[in-house]
């Protein structure tokens, strides 16, 4: 799994990450209904790759019983901040590959794309082995991720072109400590022997006269490129039974022009 190598930039994007990263239409309903029937059987709810607790945190405040589980102490440290004040949740420093925390959930998520982080067939069987083992008979997991729409298909190819590698202009946003503005940009390149997308992010930080007064930027991350059933037979090979996938977070049916895939998956057994 990547993860940026750099102190002072992994510290910069746990600080931001809640500035720059915005909810998808429909995310967080869908998941305080997931967490509503778990919270009805009084069982727990585990996110993975859960951040800054973007999703966890709004779990909790609704009343259900929630662990976070992240590989980044910088998004931890910023989540613990957060959730200072809920006595319901706590955060788990852990790699989403190889976990074992010693209880068992009604529920798993991995909203945000996170799945896409598990870059080898290795890295993705290991990660659904951890979450089935931490899931109750009867548990169920979500998992967002993209879809290769048409118009992300048609953005592959421009990556093994001439835009491969460019930085681009991306989403602005003010600092939630220091006020000032940031400035960041994407590169990305495409590997299709191994559908991997690789990342650079930078960010610029920018005075009031429009001058750049910092620039940080990661290390290269790899980002697996996931199809329809190639996701299903990831699921179904770690013993998940696959209840549905959905086109949005508002259940529409799976479609060529979907933007997401939102899976639901059961682990076999009645809880």
């Amino acid at each position: 799994m990547s993860d940026p190598s750099n102190t002072s930039v992994r510290e910069f994007y746990a600080e931001t990450y809640d500035e720059s990263v915005p909810d998808w239409p429909g995310e967080i309903d869908f998941y305080q209904g997931l967490a509503t029937e778990a919270r009805r059987r009084d069982e727990s709810c585990l996110e993975i790759a859960c951040g800054t607790g973007r999703v966890a945190i709004r779990l909790a405040k609704e009343g259900t019983r929630t662990v976070g589980l992240d590989y980044s102490e910088p998004m931890l440290k910023v989540a613990r901040e957060k959730s200072k004040d809920l006595a319901n949740i706590r955060w788990v420093l852990a790699d989403m590959r190889n976990f074992d925390l010693g209880e068992s959930f009604g529920l798993a998520l991995i909203p945000g794309h996170a799945f896409h982080n598990m870059d080898t067939a290795q890295d993705q069987a290991d990660c659904m082995a951890s979450i089935y083992n931490a899931l109750k008979p009867g548990g169920r997991l979500a998992v967002h991720t993209d879809h290769m729409n048409k118009e992300n298909i048609a953005w592959l190819g421009d990556l093994v072109g001439e835009k491969g590698g460019v930085f681009e202009p991306a989403e602005q946003f003010r600092h939630a400590k220091t006020g000032k503005l940031i400035k960041a940009s994407h590169a990305w390149s495409y590997e299709p022997a191994t559908q991997s997308v690789i990342e650079i992010i930078a960010w610029e930080t920018v005075d009031e006269d429009g001058k750049v007064i910092q620039r940080l930027e990661t290390q290269p991350t790899r980002l697996h490129v996931l199809f329809r059933f190639e996701m299903e037979h990831i699921l179904r090979g770690a013993g998940f039974e696959v209840e549905a996938v959905y086109g949005d977070f508002f259940q529409n049916q799976l479609a060529d022009e979907s933007p997401s895939m939102v899976w639901m998956a059961k682990k076999p057994g009645i809880i």
